[in-house]
């Protein structure tokens, strides 16, 4: 090791220029306040490690040195027991630097740190880290937040790249008594309609709340209201504003987020809601002043396809779905949040489906429940997505499992078709449910997971990594939860199978090489030198998630709930959960922006992404992701002892 520029607060400016220009190209110093960058360049010393060489060990005792690197590369190695290395962990590229958590703990160091080549590195001692943590904000919350600080600045990036021209706060991540922008208007039961009328058309609103004494909401009277209840049936203006009012509004507390509302309007087709408080009207919230953009209005794309009157109407809504998220993306909106705001907008179509081919399919119909495998089982769909989906049914007198089937697989034929033409491509396994093996009694369902179960073969474990996530989205609730439970039970308690499956995950490694560089393919033809951010991105997170899941006998399909069900049964950390999602979530945004850029340039949607066309931060992010998928198969290794 050798000492390039010792440590001298007093270093003269013009040494002090490059130092901070450097800094001032990488995260978190990039957003660091001048002063606070130029405190920290002054006591900042060029160390020079030679290939090969040890910075740091577990051995070396409670970490004194902050570093940086300058210019190489830096290992980080696992070690056995013994102290040899099992895998490179992670790889330290200019810019990075280590080992913040050690730090912030004063401890050793678990892994160790190598040079990978000839490296230079800067270094600070630790009263001068600790000293610097607690006059920068931007410092501070880079080092005990890391990945989420990154994944921050990304995100603000995206949001602006996505809302240029649009303007407009429009954050669905602010909470409901944020966005109460006046007091309600309000009316007791026996006020006139008139009274409410011309109250709505002097504070140019769209509703008005029928109270009791205490505040407490009886009802909402909307322009919709107006038309169906007053205009139409020819209602006196002086009748009572309760007698045309809608009783029992939905309500929410203020601390609720606004995507909340977003997605309970949408649910339940209406534009307002009323925010509750203790059983008191705090105020009205509309969907306009949820989506300041309402370019697409959700409730409104929800209604439309719950009323569509055939196919056709519903495949030319597809177009209004990417717009909308389009507008979630610039609306700051969780990638989680769209992926569930995409499902719901399936789910809603995908039962219009239903119904529009029950009617022309007449009467005579078994009945059924239509299941959805896959991601959008767990309500993670992105805009690329084909369908995987079947049916079941149970026992009707004087019919056999054979014959309720020869009556549902033409019923299927027409809803997988109905499908395709909405832009859903037919699965290419036949995860379909006009597949006849898709379409199963209780019983045969059974048997068929029981074989997967029991034999765990590589073909069964593909097919249960694709089935074991499923939903019901039409038909009753308690024959797909029975099946559910069932193999719950069983799953939990053959740690032999689960043990195949972890065997299985671990396949999937993430695409980074020795010295931290991506392992890029030829992709899918169209797109070379590219990355699957499917495959070796979001899959790994998934496939961990599920098996974790399957042992504790979670009901619960979505990744992001499992993870936190992990969490609150004890069988992981926090805070590696926190950094797991934040990785899971950051990969799913670059898909998400990838498909909504390739859709509105008319594109096919792809998953393959080529990482030199990111820029340096959101490189240096996905790198850190694909570390988080190594530390997380490590911790499925350990819980399996592969």
């Amino acid at each position: 090791m050798q000492t390039e520029s010792g440590n001298n607060p007093d270093r003269h400016q013009g040494v002090l220029i490059p130092v901070m220009e450097f800094l001032g190209r990488h995260e978190p110093f990039a957003r660091m306040d001048p002063v606070h960058l130029e405190f920290m360049a002054k006591r900042l010393r060029l160390v020079f490690h030679a290939r090969d060489e040890q910075i740091l060990t577990p051995q070396s005792g409670p970490v004194d040195r902050f570093f940086i690197v300058k210019q190489g590369r830096v290992l980080g190695e696992s070690l056995d027991s013994n102290g040899n290395p099992i895998s490179t962990a992670w790889v330290l590229a200019p810019g990075e630097c280590f080992p913040i958590g050690a730090l912030l703990a004063r401890r050793p160091v678990k892994t160790r740190y190598r040079a990978a080549e000839d490296t230079f590195c800067f270094e600070m001692d630790r009263d001068d880290f600790n000293h610097l943590l607690k006059m920068c904000p931007e410092f501070h919350d880079f080092c005990t937040r890391r990945l989420a600080s990154l994944l921050d600045t990304v995100q603000r990036h995206v949001q602006f790249s996505t809302a240029s021209g649009l303007g407009g706060d429009t954050s669905l991540n602010t909470t409901l008594g944020e966005r109460i922008n006046r007091p309600p208007i309000t009316f007791r039961p026996e006020a006139s309609i008139r009274q409410a009328l011309q109250a709505m058309q002097d504070e140019r609103i769209g509703s008005v709340i029928v109270t009791d004494d205490e505040q407490r909401p009886l009802g909402v009277f909307t322009l919709h209201d107006l038309l169906k209840r007053v205009a139409l049936p020819e209602v006196g203006l002086d009748q009572p504003i309760s007698a045309v009012m809608t009783p029992d509004p939905v309500t929410l507390p203020s601390t609720a987020f606004a995507f909340e509302a977003a997605m309970l309007m949408a649910s339940h087709g209406f534009h307002h809601l009323c925010i509750v408080d203790r059983g008191r009207l705090r105020g009205v919230i509309s969907e306009g002043d949820l989506f300041s953009l309402q370019r697409v209005s959700l409730a409104n794309l929800g209604r439309s396809m719950s009323q569509a009157e055939d196919v056709e109407a519903l495949a030319r809504l597809g177009t209004d779905v990417h717009q909308l998220i389009g507008q979630m993306i610039a609306q700051g909106v969780r990638v989680d949040q769209i992926t569930q705001i995409i499902a719901m907008l399936n789910d809603q179509l995908t039962r219009r489906i239903i119904t529009l081919c029950l009617q022309q399919a007449g009467g005579d119909i078994p009945e059924f429940d239509w299941l959805s495998f896959g991601s959008e089982g767990r309500q993670e769909q992105t805009l690329k997505t084909d369908q995987d989906n079947g049916m079941l049914f149970l026992p009707q007198d004087g019919m056999t499992a054979d014959q309720i089937r020869a009556r549902l697989l033409p019923l299927a034929e027409q809803i997988n078709e109905a499908l395709r033409i909405c832009g859903f491509p037919l699965c290419r396994g036949r995860v379909m449910a006009n597949n006849p093996e898709c379409c199963l009694s209780l019983d045969e369902w059974r048997t068929r997971f029981s074989r997967w179960i029991e034999q765990g073969t590589p073909e069964h474990l593909l097919k249960a990594n694709i089935y074991f996530d499923f939903r019901v989205l039409y038909g009753g609730e308690q024959p797909g939860a029975g099946l559910r439970a069932w193999f719950l039970e069983k799953t939990s308690k053959n740690s032999r199978f689960r043990r195949q499956m972890a065997e299985n995950a671990l396949r999937l490694r993430p695409p980074l090489g020795f010295f931290g560089d991506f392992k890029v393919t030829s992709g899918d033809g169209r797109h070379p030198r590219s990355l699957d951010l499917k495959v070796n991105g979001t899959t790994p997170f998934v496939d961990v998630a599920r098996i974790f899941a399957l042992a504790l006998e979670m009901p619960d399909s979505n990744t992001t709930r499992r993870f936190e069900a992990c969490v609150e049964a004890g069988v992981m950390q926090r805070e590696d959960v926190a950094a797991w999602l934040n990785a899971y979530h950051y990969i799913l945004l670059l898909r998400m922006r990838n498909h909504h850029e390739q859709a509105q340039a008319g594109q096919p949607l792809s998953n393959f992404i080529n990482p030199e066309r990111l820029d340096e931060l959101e490189r240096r992010i996905l790198k850190e992701s694909f570390r988080q998928i190594r530390k997380l198969q490590s911790r499925l290794a350990l819980e399996y002892q592969l």
